[in-house]
């Protein structure tokens, strides 16, 4: 099968609602497998949590009201958290109240969509849109919004056959329930959301979606947060690194697919060719263990002792917001050699802080990255390829702050209220089509 990351695609312009249509007042956003409420970088939480987190924040301060609707882990799980004003996440029981893998979850998902429409017709809530996020998700979306009468958005994040395609070693193909779920929302869904028109070309190509059903609306970085603030020297202070340190940086879910191994091979072929910058090299990897990582999840430590590096890696937890705007600070480069990535939003809050990233071009990295002007990219995985650019990078400071001054400005480009603002008119859209077409039902008859 060839790649489905170089399929040509060209975005279908949003059409906005007609004149008059009825405004977007209540939605209700699902995300069954995971919270919004989760730090990223922690089991199964990573860039969905931070985007349907930020998106719903934006979502409110629009006017729109937000419900979120996950599966509560956990006997003490409160039922409703109010997030942020206008905001609230839901936590639903589904399978009992403990955590469960991925695998497991199909098979709670007719639960969880009863309980979901028990509550909210106990509540008596009401709403114009759902928008589901990921192809779990997508399943409790199809039949509700069948039942309600109300259009569904689907953001898949990810996809099985584009996974596939690209798998790293050790990595578990994902099922065959999982590809089948995928073409049902292709085909149901009254709108799809990507990312990026990679990922729209992926939809139409891999899953014969119809591509005026598909909207790219890419996602933003919280730039109140994510920005160069007092720079690399205070942050490293903080951060007790050295001052003279190199530091290229991990930040994500230690697993397989996001590569941290390519990173500590690459690592290991640069000092190997250049012992002389052994010990000024500090290779931080922010986050835990996660999917086929999780089986074994001190992998990464034994790989780097068997690579000589030592303390030279340092591992890490996942770090909350403030604290990993710190990280990338501190960074003379994010290295982010992912196997797949739907988008990437670690490389924009690097690059908003100032510091530029090393990544593979897969995906919607490149739209994240600009090669050659807010980073690198990299075709491939070989970790010789990441090594050259690391060695460059290491003894080049004047590209490294040319790099970071434009990864400024831009990430600067990539707001969560553009994405929220588009997002509000492909709901708008799905809600005016939904009803036009509903009145020509009877006509027909």
């Amino acid at each position: 099968m060839p790649s489905p990351t170089r399929l040509p695609f060209r975005p279908v312009p949003l059409r906005r609602p007609t004149a008059g249509a009825p405004p977007v007042r209540r939605v209700a956003v699902l995300s069954v497998h995971t919270s919004p409420l989760r730090r990223p970088g922690t089991g199964d939480a990573g860039g969905m949590n931070v985007y349907v987190r930020e998106l719903a924040r934006r979502l409110a301060l629009d006017g729109i009201e937000v419900d979120v609707y996950t599966r509560a882990t956990g006997a003490d799980a409160p039922g409703t958290v109010p997030a942020d004003p206008g905001v609230r996440v839901r936590h639903l029981r589904a399978g009992g109240s403990g955590p469960l893998a991925k695998e497991e979850l199909p098979g709670v998902l007719a639960e969880f969509t009863a309980e979901l429409a028990r509550t909210a017709a106990a509540e008596r809530r009401r709403y114009d849109v759902l928008h589901a996020h990921y192809w779990l998700s997508g399943q409790v979306g199809l039949a509700l919004g069948r039942r309600w009468g109300v259009p569904l958005v689907h953001s898949m994040h990810t996809m099985a056959r584009t996974k596939n395609a690209a798998l790293a070693v050790g990595d578990r193909p994902e099922p065959r329930e999982r590809i089948l779920g995928e073409c049902a929302l292709a085909a149901r869904a009254d709108r799809l959301v990507a990312n990026t028109a990679t990922e729209a070309g992926e939809l139409a190509r891999c899953y014969d979606a119809d591509p005026a059903r598909i909207s790219v609306v890419h996602p933003g970085v919280d730039l109140a947060v994510f920005h160069p603030g007092d720079g690399r020297s205070a942050a490293r202070h903080r951060l007790g690194l050295p001052q003279d340190a190199f530091l290229p940086l991990f930040v994500g879910r230690i697993q397989p697919l996001k590569g941290p191994d390519v990173l500590l091979h690459a690592v290991g072929e640069l000092l190997a060719r250049r012992p002389d910058l052994a010990a000024r090299t500090v290779v931080p990897l922010i986050g835990g263990a996660s999917g086929t990582g999780a089986l074994r999840p001190d992998g990464c430590r034994e790989l780097a002792a068997r690579l000589g590096l030592g303390e030279r890696a340092r591992f890490r937890p996942a770090a909350d917001r403030a604290a990993l705007a710190d990280w990338y600070r501190a960074a003379d480069v994010l290295v982010m050699p992912s196997h797949s990535e739907s988008f990437g939003l670690v490389a924009l809050e690097s690059q908003a802080c100032g510091t530029p990233v090393l990544a593979a071009a897969v995906g919607g990295l490149p739209v994240a990255v600009r090669g050659g002007v807010t980073g690198h990219l990299v075709e491939g995985h070989r970790p010789a390829d990441y090594a050259a650019v690391l060695e460059r990078l290491a003894d080049g400071p004047g590209e490294r702050e040319r790099l970071g001054r434009a990864a400024v400005r831009h990430a600067g480009g990539f707001g969560w209220d553009a994405c929220a603002s588009a997002t509000a008119e492909v709901y708008a859209a799905a809600v005016a089509e939904r009803r036009a077409l509903a009145a020509l039902v009877p006509a027909a008859c």
